[in-house]
């Protein structure tokens, strides 16, 4: 009986080490949505300006990689490493292998164009370093990433690819 005590402790221990030590970006959720990747650095001199900026060319493509069902992203949350968030407040529906690109930025949301705006035009990803992090309507972990400009980007073009 102790034996057995001490074994489990010991695998106890092991299988949280083994946890501790995986980077957050290789846990798998259990989500039919997932980030497929991530323009983090919108090409040019980065401006909020609303007019005449460029924060519409940053932008997070979610994929839905279900082969049956339709999601609805409505409730669905994307965040980044310091708190600044996106809610999807409209229903937008994904078939399976569809994906939406949620841009930065004023405009007009679209199915067809497979666009969501944040209406907002500061930029939310970091050029050297962040983590994205894609919440479901219940507040459960959809997807996870990080990354680093040196660490990830290899072609230096500021679009990471993820889940391909």
């Amino acid at each position: 009986m102790r034996m057995r005590h001490v074994i489990s402790t010991v695998v106890a221990v092991g299988t949280v080490a083994v946890v501790a030590a995986a980077p957050a970006q290789a846990a798998e959720y259990s989500s039919a949505l997932k980030i497929k990747g991530v323009q983090y650095d919108a090409p040019g001199t980065d401006s909020n300006k609303c007019s005449t900026g460029n924060s519409k060319d940053e932008y997070l493509t979610i994929k839905n990689y279900s082969s049956t069902a339709t999601v609805n992203l409505k409730g669905y949350v994307v965040k980044d490493a310091t708190g600044n968030r996106f809610t999807f407040s409209a229903s937008h529906y994904l078939q399976p292998g569809d994906y939406v690109k949620l841009r930065g930025g004023h405009g007009t949301d679209s199915d067809a164009k497979n666009v969501v705006y944040r209406q907002n035009c500061n930029f939310i990803w970091n050029n050297d370093k962040d983590t994205i992090y894609l919440y479901k309507p219940s507040g459960s972990r959809a997807d996870v990433h990080s990354y680093t400009r040196t660490g990830n980007d290899r072609d230096r073009n500021g679009y990471i690819t993820y889940h391909g």
